[in-house]
Order: structure tokens, then C-alpha cells, then sequence
């Protein structure tokens, strides 16, 4: 193999690769011989047939998977004898290739940037922590008597705000029905803000046994396009009217819950807020990190990974942007500026992306059986009661559990590097723990490359049903 440097500008790579022709004819060879020993010709035992007719009668359709073979073998030794570190595939482009001639092709490479790594002891940051207040505990409490109250039929009633209407109802435009915009017995609170504006409005003071022509017009930005903006009519009956039972929050509505008594309960509430706030605390030192990292960094970024995460970008923007699922933010910006903060976005994560990885490289940091086992656990505990749906999902899925491996990974080297920088608790309130605006304690303006809108672009987005919402 013969390899000629093409081109040479920053990570960028070409070369010029010759494969000798009696080098790519001995791997055509070899690969007919390996067919030949079940190939069974007319007037020949199979594998006796003479490998020059062999040759002659399976050159062409041989040829082309030597050839792959050639590339892919010539390739891999050009990487490892020019130590290169590509950043994607190499790209391969054919420029010579006829019987009895030399192989020529040339392989364009787009390297991962060297980055030398500083040391961590000079990263100062503030780890923040808020306490629970009892009026949090208090309001999770109502939160949850309020989910467990139960309604009682009231006959003759007319219907209040905070009471619960059992309804038959169907939804027609230009009266022609639409989908999604009928159901039968269906449980309404009056004032739950559950069907769109108007609508439960339009209910206050009917009894059972009413019919009613509930007159709505659907919001500009609704999600189901073809309504959006539109005026509409809901028949309405009212089957029920039922009137919600106060619930006491005292010993009984804890052991109901599963709790001996409710101070034991408070004392489960007060846990899991107090872990909701230590996630925010660890969402704003890794932010405080990856900034940190962010500005101490500078080196050329491969644009194929810069454009590969721009992509992604923009395909959740054009998704969220079809189901009118836009942050504000997003709305009222024209397009070309959003673009630029994606662009800014795609350069800080591929950026950080290849920072963190060449921590991690050099920190020995790996993801064992164990880590994946504690995430899945971790997954399975946000669906209390179908536990086992969830691990036997992992089960039966191996994408993904690989989808796991590399948010773990990252965690640890993050846990990696705060172990090894200056960190310095500081007791905050709630307020300030869940304001993403501010960074070490100062009011600024939050960097577009850190809003939330960037985090949302990793969320999943819940889906819209169009019955429930249409109504």
C-alpha cells in the first residue's frame, strides 16, 4: 500500500491510497478459493473444479465485495499508521479501479482535536442548598387529599365551580363532528381549566338532565391545526352532578396513604422534597461546571459533529414547532435568530462533548453493570406500581439500555471533577435554588447556551390527546 498526503488544513485529512494490483489480485484469489470449496461445476466433484475456471466465471461477481475489503483494510491501517482519530467515517472516494491495475482511492478525514486537560483543584464552585419549609410539606399535603377526594351525586344541585359534571358530549364545526371531540361519562371539575377556554364556564348552574350548546372558539395555537382558531359547538348532557367530600388530613388519611400517622408522613413528603431540591442543586454546580469548562477551552471543533447536532436541533424545533409546542421564547423570536442561538448550542455541546470524553479517557472512567443496573432501578421508581413493566421493558430492549450508558458516564465525570475542585455549600432559598437565571449568587442574564430551552431540547415532549383537550 502506497499512501500519498493530499491535503493538510487543521483537522482536516485527504490522502491518496494505491493497493498494488497483485496485492488486490492475491485478496480476489483468496476470496474465490474460499467459494470454490463448495462451487460444484458440470463434469466436477465439488471444490475440484480448476480454480482458473472458477476465476474466469466468478471474477466480476467477486470482485466488488474484494474491493470493499481492499478499502476498509487499507483504510484502517492508514488510520493506525497516521495515527488519526477521526471524528466520523472517513469518506472514501474510488478513483482508479480496472482488472489487472492498481487500486487508487482517495479518504478524506476530519480528526478529533488533541485537548490537553488542566487541572481541577483551581474550579471554584458553590453548591447551593435550601431547607424545606414546612408550608411546602403542608401544600404537597392538600395537593395529595386534594387527588384522593371523592365526589357524592347531590340530586337537584346545580352546578358550582369545584364541582364534578358526569357528561355525555360531541363537538361539531359548521356542524360537521370532529375527531376527538366526543365522549360519554365524562367527569369534568368545574374550574379545572381541563377543556378550553369557556367551556366549564359555560356549565355553572346547570342540573342533571340539561342540555346544553356549549359555544366555544378553539385558541389560535391550538394543537390540532385543522381546529386552531376555528368556532365550535359542544351538545352537551349533564348525566350527574356531584359535589366533592371534604378530606381531614389527619391520622386516618396517612394510614391511608401507607404511613403509620401523619407525622410520619410529613416526614416522607419533607424527603422527597428535600430530594427534588438536592436534583436542582446538582442541575445548577453541573451548570456552573460545564460553564466553567465552557470558557477554560478552546480548540477547533470537527464541523461534522458541530452540523450533525445543529441537525438534531433543529429537527426537535420543527417538531415542537408542527404540534405548537414552542416555548414563548421560541415564538416570539424570528427564525433566523433562533438558528444562531442552535448553532451556539450545537458548538457548546459538541465542545463540551469531546472535553468531558477526553476526561474521562484519561480518569479511567467506565460504566459497569452495576451503574446501569442502579439507573434502571431509578427509572422503574418513577412508576410506582408498574415497577415490573418498566425492568422488563429494559429486559426485552437493548437500545435502550446502551441509551442509558452515556448520560451515566457523563455523571461520573462530573462526579469525577467536583470531587477534585474547590466546592462551597451555601444555603439558599427555595426561590433562589430554582432560579436557572442566576449564576454564583449575581442576577445576569442567563447565557443562551445555557437556557432552558437548551435543556429542552433533550426532553421528551408529551404528547396532546385531542378528546380530552378538544373539549
Amino acid at each position: 500500500m502506497k499512501v500519498t498526503e493530499l491535503k493538510s488544513e487543521g483537522l482536516n485529512k485527504e490522502y491518496k491510497v494505491l493497493v498494488p494490483a497483485a496485492d488486490f489480485e492475491a485478496q480476489l484469489d483468496a476470496k474465490i478459493k474460499q467459494i470454490a470449496k463448495n462451487v460444484k461445476l458440470p463434469g466436477f466433484r465439488a471444490g475440484k473444479a480448476p480454480f482458473a475456471m472458477l476465476k474466469k466465471k466468478y471474477h466480476d461477481s467477486v470482485a466488488g465485495e474484494a474491493l470493499d475489503e481492499a478499502i476498509r483494510t487499507a483504510t484502517a491501517d492508514l488510520i493506525k499508521d497516521k495515527k488519526l482519530r477521526p471524528a466520523q467515517q472517513p469518506n472514501v472516494k474510488i478513483t482508479s479501479f480496472e482488472n489487472g491495475k492498481d487500486v487508487e482511492f482517495e479518504v478524506s478525514v476530519e480528526n478529533l482535536p488533541e485537548i490537553k486537560i488542566k487541572d481541577f483543584s483551581g474550579i471554584a464552585l458553590d453548591k447551593l442548598m435550601a431547607e424545606v419549609p414546612a408550608e411546602e410539606v403542608d401544600k404537597a399535603l392538600n395537593y395529595l387529599a386534594e387527588a384522593r377526594k371523592e365526589t357524592k351525586v347531590v340530586e337537584g344541585k346545580k352546578a358550582a365551580k369545584g364541582d364534578v359534571v358526569v357528561i355525555d358530549f360531541t363537538g361539531s364545526v359548521d356542524g360537521v363532528e370532529f375527531q376527538g371531540g366526543k365522549g360519554s361519562n365524562y367527569p369534568l371539575e368545574l374550574g379545572s381549566g381541563s377543556f378550553i377556554p369557556g367551556f366549564e364556564d359555560q356549565l355553572v348552574g346547570a342540573s342533571a338532565g340539561d342540555k346544553v350548546d356549549v359555544k366555544v372558539k378553539f385558541p389560535e395555537n391550538y394543537h390540532a391545526k385543522d381546529l386552531a382558531g376555528k368556532d365550535s359547538v359542544f351538545a352537551v348532557e349533564v348525566k350527574e352532578v356531584r359535589e366533592p367530600k371534604k378530606v381531614e388530613i389527619n391520622d386516618d388519611f396517612a394510614k391511608s396513604m401507607g404511613e403509620e400517622n401523619l407525622d410520619k408522613l410529613k416526614e416522607v413528603i419533607s424527603g422527597r422534597i428535600k430530594g427534588d431540591y438536592e436534583n436542582a442543586s446538582r442541575m445548577k454546580i453541573k451548570r456552573q461546571l460545564l460553564d466553567i469548562l465552557d470558557k477554560e477551552y478552546d480548540f477547533d471543533l470537527p464541523q461534522s459533529l458541530v452540523d450533525a447536532e445543529f441537525k438534531g436541533i433543529v429537527a426537535q424545533y420543527e417538531q415542537a414547532k408542527k404540534y405548537n409546542q414552542l416555548d414563548e421564547s421560541e415564538k416570539d423570536k424570528p427564525e433566523d435568530e433562533l438558528m444562531k442561538e442552535y448553532k451556539d448550542i450545537a458548538v457548546r455541546r459538541v465542545k463540551l462533548g469531546l472535553v468531558l470524553s477526553q476526561i474521562g479517557q484519561e480518569a479511567e472512567i467506565s460504566v459497569k453493570p452495576e451503574d446501569i443496573n442502579a439507573a434502571i432501578m431509578n427509572e422503574a421508581k418513577k412508576y410506582p406500581g408498574q415497577e415490573k413493566m418498566v425492568l422488563d421493558y429494559y429486559v426485552k430492549n437493548k437500545s435502550a439500555v446502551e441509551a442509558l450508558k452515556a448520560p451515566i458516564f457523563e455523571e461520573k465525570i462530573v462526579d469525577h471533577i467536583i470531587s477534585k475542585a474547590k466546592v462551597s455549600e451555601k444555603i439558599v432559598s427555595v426561590e433562589d435554588l430554582y432560579n436557572f437565571a442566576e449564576e454564583n449568587g449575581k442576577a445576569k442574564k442567563t447565557s443562551k447556551k445555557t437556557t432552558a430551552k437548551a435543556d429542552k431540547e433533550e426532553a421528551p415532549k408529551a404528547k396532546k390527546t385531542t378528546a380530552k383537550k378538544s373539549a
